[in-house]
Order: C-alpha cells, then sequence, then structure tokens
C-alpha cells in the first residue's frame, strides 16, 4: 500500500466477517476534516451484522471507533518537515492507537444478509435481513449508550443485556438483500424489503406498531437484489433484480404487479446495487455483476421506458456513462453524499473504487503517466482486502470510506476525495 495515497488508514479485525453495515450519524458534528499530519483524532460509530460460522454465534454489532488519527509525514514517507518523529518508530505510542468499543445484540435467526439502520425520532433503528427470511427491526440506543459509557457498558456485559427485536415480519417466502429506510422526512419510517422470490413489501411505522403491506410489489421475474428510495420523493423507489432489468415504483399508483418504469436489459448481466443521488435526484448509479457500472438520467429513462415512451428496445440512449473497469461482480455502489458528480464502488475482484464524472478527457489530455487504459472518471483504486462485500462513505466526515470484507473493515480517506 502507498501510504503516501492516504489521508488516513485502518484496519479492524473482527470475531466474523461483516456483509453488511451502516455508518451511524453522531452528535459530533457534520464536515468533520480529516487532514494528514491533523492533530484531531476521528471518532465514528458503526452497525454491522455479522457472517458467524454457527446460526446462533451471529450478532448486530455497534462499535465506537475512535482515536483514528490522520497520517503523519514520517508514516508516508515523507520527511522533509524537521520536527517529524525523531521520538521513536511509529505505533510506539500507546495514546496515538485507535480504540475500539462493541455492544453485540443477539441475532440467532442467522447470518445477517444486509443491515440498514435509520436515525428516527429519538432512536436509532436497525433493519436485518437475515439467511432465514426473517426481517427484523431493532432499537439500537442501549448498544450506542453502551459504547459511549463504560459503566453502562459494564452493566451491559455482566447482565449479558441484548435488545429484542420491535417487530418481526415473516411473511416472505425466502430469504432476501433488498432492504432500505426512506430518507425524507414524514411523520413515519417507511421501509422497503425485497426477497429472491421478487416481491417486495412496504412497512410503516405506526404509534406502537409497524404495518406492513398485505400484498407484495412484484415486477420481475428474478430476485430483488437491491431497493433504494427516492430522496426527494417520499412514495418512490426502484427495485434491482438478477433478472437485469431496474424498475421505478410509486406507492400512489395502487399498481402491485406492474411497475411505474421497467428498464429491461439495463445491464447484460444481473443488476446487483443501485444508488440514487441525493444532490442530484434525476441521476441513478447501477452496478451488474459482469463488473459493469452505469450512470442513468431519469429523465431519459422516463422519455424511453415511461408511459408512451420507446418500449425499452435499447438502454443506450437513457444512460449518460458505462464503466467496465472492474473484472468481476459489483457488490456496492453508492454516491457521496454531499458531492454530485462522486461516487464509490466495490467488487469481487477485491478491490474499492473512487470516481468522479466531473472528469473529462481533456481536462488529464496533458498528464504524461495517465494509463490511457484507465477510465479518466477513475480517481483510486483501493486494494488490499479479501470478498469485499459493501463500501460505504461516512455522512458527516467527507471523503471518508468504511469498508467491509472477509479479513474485516477498511476505514480510510484518500488525498483524491
Amino acid at each position: 500500500m502507498d501510504k503516501s495515497a492516504y489521508r488516513l488508514y485502518y484496519h479492524l479485525q473482527v470475531e466474523a466477517p461483516s456483509l453488511s453495515f451502516e455508518p451511524l450519524l453522531d452528535c459530533l458534528g457534520d464536515s468533520r476534516e480529516v487532514e494528514m499530519n491533523g492533530v484531531d483524532p476521528l471518532t465514528i460509530y458503526l452497525a454491522a451484522g455479522t457472517q458467524a460460522q454457527e446460526e446462533k454465534d451471529n450478532s448486530i454489532i455497534v462499535m465506537r471507533l475512535s482515536n483514528m488519527r490522520p497520517m503523519t509525514a514520517k508514516e508516508t514517507g515523507d520527511e522533509s518537515d524537521s520536527d517529524s518523529s525523531s521520538d521513536g518508530e511509529i505505533g510506539e505510542d500507546l495514546d496515538s492507537l485507535p480504540e475500539v468499543e462493541c455492544a453485540k445484540v443477539c441475532h440467532s435467526s442467522g447470518t445477517i444478509n444486509r443491515l440498514r439502520a435509520h436515525k428516527f425520532q429519538e432512536s436509532y433503528l436497525a433493519a436485518t435481513w437475515s439467511e432465514s427470511a426473517e426481517v427484523n427491526i431493532w432499537d439500537l440506543s442501549r448498544p450506542l449508550l453502551a459504547v459511549n459509557d463504560s459503566a453502562v457498558m459494564a452493566e451491559y456485559t455482566r447482565n449479558h443485556e441484548s435488545p429484542t427485536p420491535l417487530f418481526t415480519f415473516k411473511g416472505h417466502r425466502t430469504e432476501g438483500y433488498g432492504l432500505a429506510w426512506s430518507s425524507c422526512s414524514t411523520p413515519f419510517s417507511n421501509l422497503a424489503t425485497g426477497d429472491n422470490n421478487g416481491a417486495v413489501f412496504i412497512w410503516q411505522s405506526g404509534p406502537s406498531n409497524w404495518t406492513v403491506s398485505s400484498k407484495p410489489y412484484r415486477g420481475h421475474q428474478g430476485s430483488v437484489e437491491d431497493i433504494q428510495w427516492s430522496p426527494s420523493e417520499p412514495t418512490v423507489f426502484i427495485t434491482a433484480s438478477t433478472d437485469r432489468s431496474f424498475c421505478v415504483w410509486d406507492t400512489r399508483s395502487g399498481l402491485r404487479t406492474s411497475a411505474m418504469i421497467t428498464v429491461a436489459n439495463a445491464h447484460a448481466a444481473d443488476v446487483n446495487v443501485a444508488s440514487w443521488n441525493a444532490q442530484q435526484p434525476g441521476t441513478l448509479l447501477t452496478g451488474a455483476d459482469d463488473g459493469c457500472i452505469r450512470v442513468w438520467d431519469l429523465r431519459m429513462v422516463l422519455r424511453c421506458y415511461g408511459p408512451g415512451g420507446g418500449g425499452g428496445d435499447s438502454a443506450l440512449t437513457a444512460y449518460t456513462h458505462s464503466f467496465s473497469f472492474h473484472s468481476s461482480p459489483i457488490t456496492s455502489i453508492e454516491w457521496h453524499p454531499t458531492e454530485a458528480g462522486i461516487f464509490v464502488a466495490s467488487s469481487e475482484d477485491d478491490t474499492t473504487s473512487l470516481w468522479d464524472l466531473g472528469l473529462e478527457q481533456d481536462a488529464v489530455e496533458n498528464e504524461e503517466k495517465r494509463d490511457s487504459n484507465l477510465p479518466v472518471q477513475l480517481l483510486f483504486l483501493h486494494s488490499g482486502q479479501r470478498e469485499v462485500r459493501e463500501s460505504r462513505w461516512h455522512p458527516q466526515v467527507p471523503g471518508l470510506v468504511i469498508s467491509t470484507a472477509l479479513d474485516g473493515f477498511n476505514v480510510f480517506r484518500t488525498i483524491s476525495v
């Protein structure tokens, strides 16, 4: 690893690998900068679901990662600063070591296929999709309090505390991966879940319970791999499927077997993941099983595939970019929370890539050492993990990426973003 390319980098080894996780919002402030040689250590919170060898050993792990310090000149190989350390080797100062606090929540229904968390009113809710076809809602308030307070943690551990689910849904006939909370501000909390049979259920919170749609939405011939709610319209969501399509739905239509828009053959392979751009709600990302990433203009999607459109003969006019850089399936993809043209993707080729759509050929044509085989929009390629499952931006630390893989978590910020 070229340390000079990073402002911050940490590897976290865990007891069991995690297929899915969520960076949690905190009260430490937005726009927290991570600069090389910075003096302020970083603290973040995560919730992750495990893939343990034994079903009974699975859990949700709420983590507090603190005292993570940016790279120094000595670590990156730039020791031009006369004040750079001569007091010993890196890592000898115990005060500079990162700290990890973990509180476990028992999840005895098996591997957690996907976990998504959502701050609603005074609680932090997490939804989990399990391999046993159950979807559970959890309140993470108590484990979050434990990782912040040593006395509470001691009590939590001593009493073997483990919150039970607020609500369990067993209406899916098989397991799944599609799981998404709506980010739109409404009096209720909305959740969508999709399974391997192509069924999608919509959930809504009530004063004391949850209601789930009595009949599922069905518009795919394959499994629903991912779901994304519109960042601006609380009734609109998309589904991505192994039938190579993605669908746009509106819950107001009342239609359960026909999507508002179906983009057939959106990719030449299974559509694994999708991301809806919060800064430009008319822009969508999809990632496929053949390693292809596409950027879609939803106005063109509506024109080509909506009512009165072209019938879906070709997707070529609806996407603005298509990247075939990765050599293996795309496992996750996400737009940057504040920079409209930047996104992160991870792949089964054991890499995580950062992209900037604002970069075009004329902006880099004078770079003498530019590899002509690389897309000009490719900003950075992070490697060193095995079987990367998800890569996520931290919503309050610009440019900070957290990735989970078979061999643990990476937390990093590059000099590129």
